[in-house]
């Protein structure tokens, strides 16, 4: 059953998200807001004096840590606010005040980079000695002069840092305009009974075991998309002509190094990815004829791609149920874990149905103090499920970086991001799958998993191609137009999903659906993370204690140390292609079984 409220205000308190451990009210947010106006003005006093001596240097950083924790809580609620309806002027209007802030104390910020960089490294040992305390700052002191070579000079740095606010507008205008102004015709099926669309909705619709409904949703909702094609690639020129702007500034070689280089992953990570997907297609294609063969179809269509093959073993998993499933399948991970996962259910750290106007999809907040807040948009199904899993992975990975790191390194870098989350999702289907003999049902959860496998690494990875195409476009100073994208998404979803597939005309649209293009090169750590993840979970059940022990040093672990080593801990090297292999081995093993099951 897919609940779905006609209005914000309708929906019980208790399937709501508690902000009120951010701001008692929007009164007291805004008293928080004019109190903080002052912080530029707090930080120019430091300006020219960061290599004065030790006590200053370490008088800014904590200045820097209380700012942070300050502007986040702010930021945490607007957008959670916002994100509620996001047609509600009034908390669109806090959240651009928040992030107008935000930029105004970065630009005010912007001399203490370029400062650091200037101690002399003597200097800099003689400070550490002088002031213990600076020892906690190690760290992030040398990820600041680590990237000499792409910092400018005071001015300069200013400019880039006002310009932020100017950058973020692609992103605004995408999310809004796909959330809050753009609908949906709705969709007739078999029986000519009208199902509506939304964003949240489509997939779901996708699932359906009515093949009307599905090619009716889908010509509905690309439909509709393909009336604002000129909008929406005006909209992603506009993201990529600002990467391109802030990466050649800063002196990077192209828009992909600049954006790894934040989270010190070697691009050759990026293109190793996409060589070793492609290098495995084979097993892709497999996967389509067998769900051609299963679904029994002349021709496989994209609507056809989320049906379930054995749709009569699909259940309605209602959010109770679905919440002690999951603390069943992660108790592996220890009763501490466990405990917390308890304490995010029944205080209200999650958003739980969709409501008209609330951001689609789901996500864990970037804020985590308190406690970190996620946002669904649970519809009862075995999806969700497995998204209530993945984002309070998420949610304890936070959790336990704030609880056990200082701030300067609590939040940790995108390329680990998505290990926790899928490890809790690859627990649970070894736990689902552990718990039942029935091959039908069997073959229905290894059908899910080969989803969301092919979801998270082969579609992730054609993703992460087609933005390195973007970019290249734009690096080489051309437009993106509608034409041009829909031309090369197409040849791309031709390549991915094989000779068993038809392409539709309407698929070649699907880019101007995926919010993850704003997001600067995120989408390739989905396949990264999920190869991980494989890995992190086959340890954990079968070494066990030890196992669980390193993986919540992992999940402690913040930005401590560089992505690569801190997954080392916890049993996995990303240098090597070892994970990316195993796990598109996984997937070929899966897709036996599957069509011996159902043979």
């Amino acid at each position: 059953m897919a609940v779905f409220y006609a209005s914000r205000a309708e929906v019980p308190a208790e399937f709501t998200w508690d902000l009120q451990g951010l701001f008692a009210s929007d009164e007291a947010w805004l008293a928080e807001y004019e109190a903080l106006k002052a912080l530029p003005e707090q930080i120019e006093a430091f300006r020219g004096h960061l290599g004065d001596d030790a006590e200053t240097l370490l008088s800014w950083l904590r200045e820097q840590d209380e700012a942070e924790l300050r502007i986040g809580r702010l930021m945490g609620y607007a957008s959670c606010r916002g994100d509620e309806d996001m047609g509600e002027a009034k908390y669109q209007d806090l959240r651009g005040k928040a992030y107008g802030l935000a930029v105004a104390v970065s630009s005010a910020s912007a001399f203490a980079a370029p400062e650091i960089m200037a101690l002399d490294e003597d200097r800099l040992n003689l400070f550490y000695v002088a002031q213990p305390a600076l020892e906690t700052y190690r760290r992030s002191l040398y990820q600041i002069r680590r990237r000499a070579a792409h910092i400018l000079s005071p001015a300069e740095e200013r400019l880039l840092a006002a310009a932020g606010e100017i950058a973020e507008t692609p992103h605004t205008v995408s999310s809004v305009f796909s959330n809050a102004d753009l609908s949906f015709p709705a969709a007739a099926d078999a029986q000519g009974e009208m199902h509506p669309i939304t964003n949240g909705g489509f997939v779901p619709l996708l699932e359906s075991p009515d093949r009307v409904l599905r090619e009716n949703a889908f010509k509905a909702y690309y439909g509709r998309l393909g009336e604002f094609r000129n909008t929406a690639a005006a909209t992603l020129n506009g993201q990529f002509k600002g990467l391109r702007f802030f990466s050649e500034a800063r002196g990077y070689e192209s828009t992909l190094a600049a954006a790894l280089d934040g989270t010190e992953v070697p691009p050759a990570v990026y293109h190793n990815l996409i060589e070793a997907v492609h290098q495995n297609l084979d097993k892709m294609y497999a996967y389509v004829a067998l769900r051609k063969k299963l679904l029994g179809v002349e021709e496989l269509h994209m609507y056809d791609v989320y049906a379930p093959i054995v749709s009569d073993a699909a259940v309605s998993i209602p959010f109770e149920e679905a919440k002690q499933t999951v603390l069943e399948a992660l108790g592996v991970l220890g009763e501490d874990y466990t405990a917390l996962l308890r304490e995010g259910f029944e205080n209200r750290w999650i958003d739980v149905y969709e409501n008209r106007g609330k951001r689609s999809g789901a996500y864990c907040s970037g804020i985590a103090r308190p406690h970190p807040y996620v946002l669904l948009n649970h519809k009862d199904t075995l999806d969700s499920l497995f998204t209530l899993a993945h984002e309070m992975g998420h949610a304890l990975h936070s959790y336990h970086s704030v609880q056990r790191q200082p701030v300067c390194t609590s939040d940790y870098v995108i390329f680990v991001a998505e290990v926790a989350s899928t490890c809790n999702e690859v627990l649970l289907m070894r736990h689902l799958l552990s718990r039942t003999t029935d091959k039908r049902t069997r073959a229905y959860l290894i059908n899910h998993f080969l989803d969301k496998f092919k979801g998270t690494v082969y579609r992730q990875t054609m993703f992460a191609e087609f933005e390195l195409m973007m970019g290249r476009l734009a690096e080489a100073g051309e437009t993106l137009t509608a034409e041009t994208l829909c031309e090369k998404y197409r040849d791309l979803n031709r390549l991915y999903f094989g000779p068993d597939m038809v392409s539709d005309e309407e698929i070649s649209l699907e880019w101007a659906r995926i919010p993850h293009f704003f997001y600067n090169y995120y989408v390739f750590q989905y396949a990264t993370g999920f190869s991980a993840a494989v890995a992190i979970a086959d340890r954990i059940l079968t070494e066990g204690e030890s196992a669980v022990r390193d993986y919540k040093r992992f999940l402690s672990g913040g930005s401590s140390a560089d992505p690569i080593s801190l997954l080392k801990i916890a049993g996995v090297d990303m240098a090597s292609p070892a994970p990316v292999n195993a796990a598109l081995a996984l997937f070929g093993e899966l897709v036996e079984e599957l069509g011996t099951l159902l043979g």
